[in-house]
């Protein structure tokens, strides 16, 4: 993409990136108190039937996911005009979805650096391989990987692996301050939990709060997952990678209907997000609307989305993703050529 229009597709999105204080606090409103009046109903109806706490956990679950999306855009500083306020908003919602403001503040950051870059993988991203590095792979890196891309695996064990692992240690070059973070809300997180467990249980805890947050890890990994992991997605060597081409092209419009648009923050509108980092969640439909060069981007629905589950390795000569059913015969040839 040339840098005219680079520049001005930039200058399409900028009237976007201004955070609105009245939309971001209506958004609080809209979405804190009723996960806590959902948690609490869920909690509840433990007398009445478990199904139907399960069912008032799900909906919980869905504002979770909402309230993610809030700490989402206080990391990239775009939910509010002032710094500290994205800090403080990101870190009281970083204790209720779990995950670390600032420690997640850098590695996505890194993300967005380095989304579609092959040779820049491995920090805040879905791990893919391409097929010539699968079939060169040892048999044990093959089966890491093959479990790794398993949906029982990435949407079963991965919210579990994402809450109770990788966001409650920092990484070893991890500065003062994100250590420090990382302290306060795995602490607030102890203190907080032992305070609900005496007051209501450890079973109901672990039913209402453990439903809860699984179902919101899932759908929250199946959101990450599904938008960039399409047929005709964009990956390219260093040399040849594009900042703006990985925006559009390597991240889906993912068409949802509205309500679930409202509950997962506008978010489908990725190709927005990760052209302009800095446009607010509940702005990101309105420059995709007002961009017709935006408009432009793959757009996937929720039957669509459901082939990616299938898109297992990169086929980089190709520029698409393959199952693993497709190289199975690059894997008999390797190792007879070996014989």
């Amino acid at each position: 993409m040339s840098r005219e229009k680079t520049a001005q597709l930039r200058k399409f999105v900028a009237p976007f990136e201004k955070a609105d204080v009245k939309s971001s606090v209506r958004q609080i409103l809209n979405t804190i108190p009723p996960f806590i009046l959902a948690w609490f109903l869920a909690y509840q109806a433990l007398d009445v039937s478990i199904w139907l706490t399960i069912a008032l956990s799900a909906v919980a679950a869905a504002f979770v996911i909402r309230t993610f999306i809030i700490f989402h855009d206080c990391t990239h500083g775009s939910f509010f005009k002032n710094k500290k306020a994205n800090a403080v908003v990101g870190t009281i919602t970083g204790i209720m979805t779990l995950f670390a403001y600032e420690k997640w503040k850098r590695e996505h950051s890194i993300h967005h650096a380095s989304s579609g870059n092959l040779d820049k993988r491995g920090v805040g991203d879905i791990w893919v391989m391409t097929i010539e590095e699968y079939v060169e792979a040892s048999k044990w890196e093959r089966f890491k990987y093959r479990m790794y891309r398993n949906p029982l695996v990435m949407f079963g064990f991965g919210p579990l692996f994402l809450v109770l692992i990788s966001s409650r240690f920092n990484r070893k070059d991890a500065r003062k301050k994100e250590r420090n973070n990382t302290y306060l809300i795995n602490i607030s997180l102890v203190v907080i939990y032992t305070l609900l467990i005496l007051a209501i249980g450890w079973q109901a805890f672990l039913i209402v709060q453990g439903t809860t947050m699984f179902i919101a890890g899932a759908l929250g990994i199946w959101l990450f997952y599904v938008q960039h992991t399409f047929e005709d997605s964009y990956f390219e060597d260093e040399n040849e990678w594009d900042y703006v081409k990985a925006a559009i092209e390597g991240s889906s419009y993912y068409q949802l209907p509205k309500v679930l648009q409202w509950v997962t923050g506008n978010i489908g509108f990725h190709h927005v997000h990760h052209l302009s980092p800095r446009v607010p969640n509940y702005n990101l439909e309105k420059a995709h609307e007002s961009t017709p060069p935006l408009q432009r981007a793959t757009t996937i629905d929720i039957k669509s989305s459901l082939k990616s589950l299938s898109y297992k390795l990169y086929d980089a000569p190709n520029k698409t993703f393959v199952t693993f059913g497709e190289v199975k015969h690059l894997l008999v040839n390797a190792k007879t050529a070996e014989q």
